[in-house]
């Protein structure tokens, strides 16, 4: 089966919207996997302790995948492995086989030092939980300890992937991922309790690595142990890297923080948090990642080519791109985000009250989905040049303002009526009391990330000033078809209301997605009377997908062939 997997989606694919293509579709399904899975979860356990208990024991695993595995992660290791690819292969197997050593050395080391200090380090995490909820904690903490390792194997080989551009084979790494926790759920739980879903997440950590396997060892890179370690360039690449470990480090450490504020407010906080927080990441994966990940490594041979104009014309592109979807997304997010979770998660033992409360912390979420989504390209344009500098004071600004203004937040958001009241009607969260102030967390990590994208983007305009003015006629467009997208389905919301008993899962079903579906219309015919240039450019995409005719780049940005020339 994983044969026949490579030979379907082992091919390279090399023109950036394609690969684009390729990972958003990829994207999609494995975010449909997640919502199922995310459905799962609610209709079996709610917004309760057992959840609360779950995302959390995920903490600890998660800073040392980033603390470690991100030493040798793509946006790192793929300069290096390019530039070593230009002196022969084998000098590039040396050096990939020096780094994978050292790597899986100091992993399982961390990782056994992690397994025995986790009861000094799951109190840290959750001090809000009971007694009995940290000794569940600190058990699948250590359980999830094993995730670390086979995800930084993934991370490891996923740098060969991309490099060979093989980004089909790579898309399937999150889908069997998400396979992998559902069928923890359906089948390891039943049988062994909370410690079935952590091996639910072991299991999809290890497909996730396992599926690229052949394509590593078909292209003659698949990674091995070696006695005879280059340590100048071991050390090299790890120094390079520790800036970016500190980077997402702060990421991390922001939401152990927020773990930890979330445990003292109300039982079920940590999970609407990761709720809503995953629900908006579906438009962030689609979007966001699959854009700055198939811009990656052709940003990377541009840099090092000094190919300095193509590479802010390729930014520019793919940040055009990101602008095009992610605005009316927001808005429709927004507008239709209680359809949305009712939908997706209003079964079984997920109530009221937590719908409610996931719907407005996912608003308050998506107001930000443009700025992470431009973020993590910049993030990997900087890292393409071999800057780690920017992006890590960048985090550490951003970090330190999002914790201090949850600090500041949550005691006026519970102090100050008037506050709460603008919010509680605003996002019709009225009368829930205390459990209303978790909603002042992603509004924190929204603002910080909005701030973070907007240094980004006057940082290029620094440095690539005429690319950096092509964002705005995009952006203008954008903005016009969010407005009107979210005003249409804001109005169809109210026609569908009588068509539809809303008391039904169809029901719900069928006035969002009718609403959505109606405002999406409207603002692709704003887009075409507007002559946008990514609404063109997705319709020859399409055209020569299913059609087979030639289609045509934007005449600002080179094709794939030339790109590849450079």
């Amino acid at each position: 089966m994983v044969a026949r997997l490579t030979r379907v989606f082992g091919g390279p694919v090399e023109s950036l919207n394609k690969a684009a293509v390729v990972l958003g579709l990829s994207a999609v399904v494995s975010q449909v996997l997640a919502l199922v899975r995310d459905r799962i979860f609610a209709h079996i356990f709610g917004a309760g302790q057992t959840l609360d208990i779950y995302y959390a024991a995920f903490k600890i695993p998660d800073l040392l995948f980033v603390s470690v595995a991100s030493l040798v992660s793509m946006s790192v290791l793929i300069p290096y492995f390019t530039r070593e690819l230009k002196t022969g292969d084998k000098s590039a197997r040396n050096f990939l086989d020096s780094i994978f050593t050292v790597f899986v050395l100091l992993l399982i080391a961390l990782g056994a030092l992690a397994y025995l200090l986790m009861p000094r380090l799951a109190p840290l995490v959750a001090p809000g939980f009971p007694p009995e909820a940290l000794r569940e904690l600190i058990n699948l903490s250590r359980i999830l300890l094993l995730s670390p390792l086979f995800l930084g194997l993934s991370g490891h080989v996923s740098s060969i992937v991309h490099s060979f551009q093989r980004f089909g084979i790579y898309a399937l790494s999150p889908v069997l991922y998400n396979i992998g926790i559902i069928l923890g759920a359906l089948l390891f739980y039943p049988y062994f309790g909370l410690s079935g879903l952590a091996l639910g997440v072991v299991l999809g950590a290890f497909l996730h690595f396992a599926v690229q396997w052949p394509t590593v060892r078909s292209v003659g890179f698949a990674p091995r142990l070696r006695a005879g370690i280059i340590w100048p360039k071991v050390r090299e690449v790890f120094l390079i890297s520790i800036p970016r470990t500190f980077t997402l480090g702060i990421h991390q450490i922001v939401t152990i923080i927020f773990t930890a504020v979330a445990s003292g407010i109300a039982v079920g906080s940590i999970s609407v948090f990761n709720f809503s927080f995953n629900l908006q990441s579906v438009p962030l994966a689609v979007v966001g990642v699959s854009y700055s990940m198939a811009a990656f490594p052709t940003l990377s041979r541009l840099f090092a080519s000094g190919a300095r104009r193509e590479f802010g014309m390729q930014i520019s592109l793919a940040a055009r791109n990101i602008i095009f979807w992610s605005l009316p997304i927001t808005a429709l997010f927004i507008v239709l985000r209680a359809q949305i979770v009712r939908t997706v998660l209003g079964t079984g033992a997920f109530d009221w009250t937590s719908t409610r409360l996931t719907a407005a912390a996912l608003a308050l979420f998506a107001l930000s989905i443009l700025a992470q989504s431009l973020v993590l390209l910049f993030v990997r344009g900087y890292y393409a040049s071999g800057n780690t500098r920017i992006p890590l004071i960048i985090n550490i600004v951003s970090g330190v303002g999002m914790i201090a203004l949850a600090l500041v937040l949550i005691p006026l958001y519970t102090k100050s009526e008037s506050f709460r009241f603008f919010f509680e009607s605003l996002f019709r969260v009225g009368g829930l009391g205390r459990d209303s102030v978790v909603l002042m967390l992603p509004l924190s990590y929204s603002i910080g990330m909005i701030c973070a994208a907007g240094a980004y983007v006057v940082l290029f305009y620094r440095t690539y000033r005429d690319e950096a003015l092509t964002l705005l006629r995009t952006l203008r467009h954008s903005f016009y078809t969010a407005v009107l997208s979210g005003l249409v389905a804001y109005k169809a919301l109210a026609l569908f209301d009588n068509l539809f008993n809303l008391e039904t899962l169809p029901g719900i079903f069928m006035q969002g997605l009718l609403s959505g579906l109606l405002a999406i219309i409207c603002g692709a015919l704003v887009l075409v009377a507007l002559r946008n240039g990514e609404i063109r450019d997705l319709y020859n995409i399409l055209r020569r997908k299913f059609w087979r005719t030639e289609g045509t780049y934007p005449e600002s940005v080179p094709g794939p062939e030339e790109i590849n020339q450079i």
